[in-house]
């Protein structure tokens, strides 16, 4: 009870030091509402994980459409490779993780857009890359 004595007293001091002056009550603390992020947070399913680790062994020359040699080439000897998913919202999540997989936080705003526009999150982006980054760091300090 000590404390509350203290915690009176210069409250006391200030009502007596101008006439006519009230202390207003002390607020009361409330539960703050919960930020929309901390009720839904960005993750990705088990089939976009899979993407983005097999994104890791892609090419960034896979993201280019082939040109005209490359066409003629794969149709007179079959050993085209289409990389590019059927789904097109993973595949801009594929196209992504190739990015980040290669140059980390620095890819072209068109990206980031069709990225965006397929349905991810600024959140989505920022998961991506950290565990992208953690990948590279656990591969750095391997034995």
């Amino acid at each position: 009870m000590a404390t509350l004595a203290l915690a009176e007293r210069p409250a006391r001091a200030f009502e007596s030091a101008i006439p006519g002056a009230k202390l207003l009550p002390a607020p009361r603390l409330s539960a703050a509402p919960v930020a929309p992020k901390a009720q839904n947070p960005a993750g990705f399913s088990a089939l976009e994980w899979s993407v983005v680790m097999l994104a890791r062994h892609d090419r960034p020359s896979s993201l280019r459409e082939p040109g005209r040699i490359a066409k003629i080439l794969a149709a007179l000897f079959g050993n085209g490779v289409n990389r590019r998913l059927a789904d097109p919202k993973l595949e801009a999540l594929r196209r992504m993780a190739v990015l980040t997989w290669h140059h980390s936080y620095s890819v072209p705003k068109a990206e980031l857009k069709a990225f965006f526009d397929a349905g991810y999150s600024p959140d989505h982006y920022e998961l991506l890359g950290k565990r992208v980054a953690e990948v590279h760091v656990a591969r750095l300090f391997r034995k």
